[in-house]
Parts: structure tokens; C-alpha cells; sequence
């Protein structure tokens, strides 16, 4: 028997509370939290066995370098001083933008590590910084900051209380609703129906959340649009708005009512699929519920349309009145005060920055990852030779176009990955540089609670790490400042707060005191919950299990914490709305090839995007490679038999796959998990037994093939061709 130590969980916005049992600074397991203030004993077989990861045989413990076609280790200090020095010349020969870095996914859960990415970035003075939110969110940061003002003013519905929730592209059982914090997924969802409401999934795929509870509503992949086009022209047409508030505290009303009036759901229906009976069902229980929402994720996000889609979403819930009220939609309340308004007269919205290739506007301060590949591939002033990726594999989780990011990662003249294992980007790295896992350093809740409040029961928490670093692995935020001193640049341009960092970290040094007053990331937390008058680290110590903050209140949005100019809502954003003329040209789009399958990706139970296939949970499910799911009408027209090997073709790349015949998929749909192809990963001795195939390799890159506005690349509900390659028999 160990000892037990708790934490929480930091793999999605879920943020599960955790129990480790360790022994031998080792974690025998992880089990869910019963006395978390949320999650109470809720966790999934995720966060569960994530410390798999942590003590992998394949974790990195040393830096390493590049010779020849393999790596030797080498000493914390020659790493910085050759990385330091090669990123020097490049900037003074070059220029700053010669510079990119890249944040990835499972770093992005961390409270520091993405603010100190952006100050090395911009200490470097490049523009060129990429992050995940190109491929899953950033349409939403886009629309936020036009409606209301700033990105991080999100809404969630109040799950707990609404009467109507429509689920558009989500699957709350298996993700757990991205963006907004809901362990327990369903059980929370569930009691709406309990509660005599209603609960709506709309999706190509009938999905383990429709399974379990509420209905399930079939739509053609990527035509959400027009889905919500027709929900808000019936919304209009029955007068089902709210005139008054929208006088009040909104603008736009009547160019939106313009926008919507061709798209009739009979007219709809015929590229979504969604009869019109159907339509007017779904809205007449949306506006005659006490309190309705309709929630979308990263099934529209992904699609070609994911900013016009969330846009028109959230015009529906604000003008029926649902929009900061209880039942409806809120916008939390962040740990630090009118922070979005505070923020916006410095200039911190989105962004100033646009890309060189393509002019493709910054969001959250972050170019499209969909350009990167041309970034680098593309000679002229700016072109990028150099990349840091932190805690990221963008070969297998951007749009790679039959395989050009790859081409361009090995045309780099430096290519750093800083990472706890050695996945596929790092194979092709100059040096990788090892960092830790989210058990091995204290924790607080990432931005989405701690900073944007998008959580239906506001908590806190701080965790201390729960087993040290094996080896002489570094916590990132100080691999940052210590890569930003060997290059001579100040973090956030700041020498005087480089100077202080580097002193702070230099302080550990020092004979008998070192220990107490040295950089540390528990001390950074300290100051944090301080400043923002949350507490202390060790008042948190002293209740583990989480903080309960104040509950929303709902009517406390409107009129007080938009700031956009006039502090009212834009329904009609000048660009949005020019966007929106193109949907009669997309219309005829979709009516010309309504009879062509379209494929979209799918989240599985057991892993998550790329970085948690390399555990023992993961292979003993006995996969060996992603398949295709098709439904059984499209099965029989090719002639596809079970287990048959498919090539899916794009006009972008091509895969194959084995076909697996569900009556789950939509007729005309089809859909490859994400994350896979680890077939190089020789870093990942688990992964690499079970490689299958890069779903996206299929995906588009290039400034063409990006949503205009937000930078969003195009992932769902791609045109494909289905051939058969070879016989299951």
C-alpha cells in the first residue's frame, strides 16, 4: 500500500479530481477522486491511466542530439548553448520571423506553459507562432471577439438547469464537451430528460452519447450551416424573438434577419438531410422551453464553414433571449476581474499579426498551423527556418496534404522538439529536449476555468506534483527562459522580466537557502493565487478536493461585461456577414454533390488525438489500426465486405484502411479516427505495434484551404473516393 496524494487531471477541460496511490516515486494507479467538488468520483479510463505515460520506457530523461540517423544524449548546458547560438545566427541573418514555435495539445492543459510560449515568441519578435486552435477551436475565439468584444468571452449552456439542449458535432459521453468544464457528462446531460426537457444530438454519426440518452438527429457532414440558417429562419418567421433585449443589448438585428430569410428549412433539407418537419419539431421545443441552448464542438468546428456555423449559433441563443439567463447560455466569471476589458484597452484582443503566406489573419495571437508547411517551403523574406515545438506532433495532427509538412520539417535548418517522448516529430527533430508530465509538476486549472470561468459549477484547485522526474527533465516554462537566455532575447520583450527570471532560476543555487527561494512552478502559483486574491498555495493544500467559487448568476453578461465599443452585441459582424453571401455559391456546391460520401474524423474512447496511444490501456484493446466506418447502403453499392482494405482518396492525399459496416454512420457518410500512423514512431515502442494511418494526410494545407477568419483547417466532412484495394476473404 502507498501513499495517496491528490490531484486532478489536466488532459481535457473535464478536469477530473484524481487519487494517485504512489510508492517509490512511482504511481501505482490513478483512481477518481470521490470527494472533488465537481468531478465527485468521475474520471475516465483516459485521465485514468495516464500515468502510463509518465513512467513510459519510452520517456525521454536526457537532452538529445542529432548524429547521422540517430541520437546521442548530451548535457542540459551544450543544449542550450548550441540551440541558443543557432537561433542567434538564424535572427541575425535572417530576421525574426525566421523563428516559428509551435504549442501543442497536451501543454496547452498547463497554467504557464502556453503564456510563457507566447512571451519566447514574442521575445523573438516573430509572428510566426502556431498553435492547436487552427485544427479544433479557433473559429470560436473568431466569433467571440466580433459579438462580444474579446476571444475569451465564451458561452457554455447551463446544463444543470436548461429544459432544451440541441447538441450540434458533439459527443459529450467520449469528450466530455470541449471548452466547457462537465465531468459527469452523462449523468448531467441525462437529467435534462429527467427533468421532463429535452436533449438533441444532431450528427452524421450516431454517436455513444445517442445512445445512451436523448435523440439522435442524422445531418450530412459539413452542412451544419445550413442547418442553423434554416433553425434561425424558422426562429424569425414565428416571431420567437426577444425584441425588447435585443433593442437593449444587441445591434445588427435587422441585417441578420436578411441573412437568414432565403434559407427555409424545405430548402435546407435538401443538401442536410434534416426533413423540415423534423426542423420546425426541433425549434418549436427550443423556443417554447423555460430556458433552451443550442452547444456545438469540433464536429462543426472542423467543418468549412465552422466560423458562419458557431456565428449563427450564437445569434440564435441571443436573440430568443437565451443568452445570459439561467437554463440558457452564460459567460463565466474568470479569477481575475474584468480581465477581457482590461485587456482590450492595452490592445490584447486577437491579435495584430497576418501571415506571409496568404495574408491570413493572427487569432489569439496564433497563425494558422494549416500554413505552416508553405511557412517553411516558400523562399523569400520570412521564410521560416527554424521551429520549436513544444509538446506538440504537428506531422500527424495538422493538415500534412499527402504528406508536404513532412517534406518541409526536414528542410529545416533547426528543428527542436520539446516533448516527454520521442514521437514522430521529434524522430525528425535536431534535438529534443525532455520535459514532464502533467503529474510531475504542481497544477492550477487551466485557462478555460481558471481565466474564462466556462464552467456551469465555478471551482478552484491547486496540486502539488505527485512524483519528481525520474531523470533531468526540466519543467518547460524553464526550458523557455533558459533557451531565451543562450539566444539573447527577452521573454515578452521584457529584459527587465528576463533578467528577473533568470536570477529567480540562477537563486537555486545558492548555498542552504536555494531550495526555499528558487525558481519553482509552485512559487510562480503562489504568486498568481495572491495577486488575484484566490488564496495561497498552502491555504489550497489545505483543501485538496477543490474550492467551490460563486455560481453563475445569469443576467449579468449583458449591458455589464460586452466590450466591444458600444458595449452592446454584434449579431452582424461586417465580416461574418460579407463571409455569409457565399453560401448561395456553397449551396450549389452541396446540391451537386449530395450523392458523393463525405468522411469525417472520430474521437475514440481510449485515446486522445495522437499523444495517448503509446500506453498498455491503449494496446490492449487490440487495435492495430484505425478503420473506416461506413453505412451499410454505401457498403453494398461498392461492393465492400467487412474488414476489406479501402483506399480514401482526397484531392489532397490518399489512405487505406480496413472497412468496418455500421448502420451508425449516415448513408453517404463516412468516418476515420484521428491521431493515427505511427508506422515511423520508433520513439513509441507501444504506438509503433499498432501504427494505422495518418487521417491526415487527406486534409488540404495551404492559405486556400483555411477558413478565412479564424484560420480554421478544413477536417470534416471532406469529398472522398471509396476503392476497394484488397479482400478480407
Amino acid at each position: 500500500m502507498g501513499e495517496h496524494k491528490v490531484t486532478f487531471c489536466t488532459i481535457c477541460e473535464a478536469t477530473c479530481g484524481l487519487v494517485a496511490e504512489v510508492a517509490s516515486n512511482r504511481i501505482l494507479q490513478l483512481a477518481p477522486d470521490e470527494h472533488h467538488v465537481v468531478s465527485r468520483g468521475y474520471a475516465c479510463a483516459k485521465g485514468l491511466h495516464q500515468h502510463e505515460i509518465t513512467h513510459s520506457q519510452d520517456r525521454i530523461k536526457r537532452p538529445l542530439k542529432r548524429i547521422g540517423n540517430g541520437f546521442v544524449p548530451i548535457s542540459w548546458q551544450q543544449a542550450f548553448r548550441e540551440i541558443g547560438g543557432k537561433l542567434r545566427a538564424l535572427m541575425e541573418e535572417h530576421g525574426p520571423h525566421t523563428v516559428a514555435s509551435y504549442l501543442g495539445n497536451p501543454i496547452s492543459f498547463n497554467f504557464f506553459a502556453p503564456i510563457f510560449a507566447a512571451g519566447f515568441s514574442e521575445g523573438i519578435g516573430t509572428r510566426n507562432f502556431f498553435q492547436t486552435g487552427s485544427q479544433d477551436c479557433n473559429n470560436k475565439f473568431a466569433v467571440a471577439q466580433r459579438m462580444y468584444g474579446f476571444p475569451f468571452l465564451q458561452t457554455f449552456p447551463d446544463v444543470d438547469r436548461t429544459r432544451c439542449l440541441i447538441v450540434v458535432g458533439s459527443n459529450p459521453v467520449v469528450s466530455r464537451m470541449s471548452f466547457i468544464h462537465l465531468p459527469h457528462p452523462a449523468e448531467r446531460l441525462s437529467a435534462i430528460e429527467r427533468r421532463g426537457g429535452r436533449v438533441v444530438f444532431v450528427d452524421p454519426r450516431r454517436h455513444e452519447s445517442s445512445k445512451v440518452f436523448g435523440e439522435h438527429v442524422f445531418i450530412r457532414p459539413d452542412t451544419d450551416v445550413f442547418f442553423y440558417l434554416a433553425f434561425l429562419n424558422v426562429v424569425l418567421s414565428r416571431g420567437a424573438y426577444d425584441e425588447e433585449r435585443i433593442g437593449r443589448y444587441m445591434r445588427g438585428f435587422d441585417t441578420l434577419r436578411r441573412v437568414a430569410e432565403p434559407w427555409t428549412p424545405e430548402r435546407c433539407a435538401s443538401v442536410t438531410g434534416i426533413p423540415a418537419a423534423v426542423l420546425h419539431d426541433l425549434v418549436r421545443s427550443y423556443v417554447e422551453a423555460d430556458g433552451a441552448a443550442i452547444f456545438c464542438s469540433t464536429g462543426v468546428n472542423q467543418g468549412s464553414s465552422g466560423t458562419l456555423a458557431f456565428w449563427l449559433q450564437e445569434t440564435i441563443n441571443a436573440v430568443t433571449g437565451n443568452l445570459d439567463r439561467l437554463g440558457g447560455t452564460l459567460v463565466g466569471r474568470g479569477m481575475i476581474a474584468d480581465l477581457p476589458r482590461r485587456l482590450r484597452k492595452l490592445g490584447k484582443t486577437m491579435g495584430t499579426g497576418r501571415s506571409r503566406i496568404g495574408d491570413l489573419p493572427s487569432c489569439v495571437d496564433s497563425l494558422p498551423a494549416g500554413i505552416l508547411a508553405d511557412e517553411i517551403l516558400t523562399g523569400g523574406e520570412g521564410q521560416v527556418r527554424a521551429l520549436i515545438v513544444l509538446a506538440g506532433n504537428p506531422l500527424l495532427s495538422i493538415p500534412n496534404g499527402g504528406g508536404k509538412l513532412e517534406r518541409a520539417l526536414r528542410s529545416l535548418e533547426l528543428l527542436v522538439s520539446i516533448d516527454i517522448l520521442r514521437n514522430e516529430t521529434g524522430n525528425l527533430a535536431h534535438y529534443v529536449l525532455p520535459g514532464l508530465h502533467a503529474l510531475e509538476r504542481p497544477n492550477l486549472p487551466f485557462v478555460f476555468q481558471s481565466i474564462m470561468g466556462a464552467t456551469p459549477v465555478p471551482f478552484f484547485q491547486y496540486t502539488d506534483a505527485v512524483v519528481l522526474p525520474d531523470g533531468e527533465q526540466k519543467d518547460e516554462v524553464e526550458i523557455l527562459i533558459e533557451l531565451a537566455r543562450a539566444a539573447k532575447i527577452p521573454l515578452f520583450r521584457s529584459k527587465a522580466f528576463q533578467k528577473i527570471m533568470e536570477s529567480w532560476i540562477d537563486a537555486r543555487r545558492l548555498p542552504g537557502i536555494g531550495a526555499k527561494v528558487g525558481f519553482s512552478q509552485e512559487r510562480m502559483a503562489d504568486f498568481v493565487l495572491r495577486a488575484t486574491g484566490t488564496g495561497s498555495v498552502n491555504e489550497l493544500r489545505r483543501l485538496p478536493h477543490g474550492i467551490l467559487r460563486t455560481p453563475p448568476e445569469g443576467g449579468d453578461f449583458l449591458g455589464r461585461r460586452v466590450v466591444t465599443d458600444d458595449g452592446k452585441v454584434d449579431l452582424a459582424p461586417d465580416d461574418i456577414v460579407e463571409l455569409a453571401k457565399g453560401m448561395e455559391r456553397r449551396f450549389a456546391w452541396e446540391l451537386e454533390h449530395r450523392h458523393d460520401v463525405k468522411l469525417i474524423g472520430r474521437r475514440e474512447p481510449l485515446s486522445h488525438n495522437s499523444w495517448m496511444h503509446n500506453t498498455e490501456r491503449f494496446a490492449r484493446a487490440g487495435r492495430s489500426t484505425n478503420c473506416l466506418y461506413v453505412n451499410p447502403e454505401d457498403a453494398r453499392s461498392r461492393g465492400f465486405a467487412e474488414g476489406d482494405v479501402v483506399r480514401v482518396k482526397t484531392d489532397a492525399g490518399a489512405v487505406d484502411a480496413p472497412v468496418r459496416i455500421t448502420p451508425d454512420m449516415m448513408a453517404g457518410a463516412a468516418a476515420l479516427p484521428h491521431g493515427w500512423g505511427h508506422e515511423a514512431a520508433d520513439g513509441l515502442h507501444i504506438a509503433r505495434r499498432a501504427p494505422g494511418v495518418n487521417k491526415n494526410l487527406l486534409v488540404r494545407t495551404g492559405p486556400d484551404a483555411l477558413e478565412p477568419l479564424s484560420g480554421m483547417a478544413h477536417f470534416n466532412g471532406l469529398l472522398v473516393t471509396l476503392e476497394r484495394v484488397s479482400s478480407s476473404e
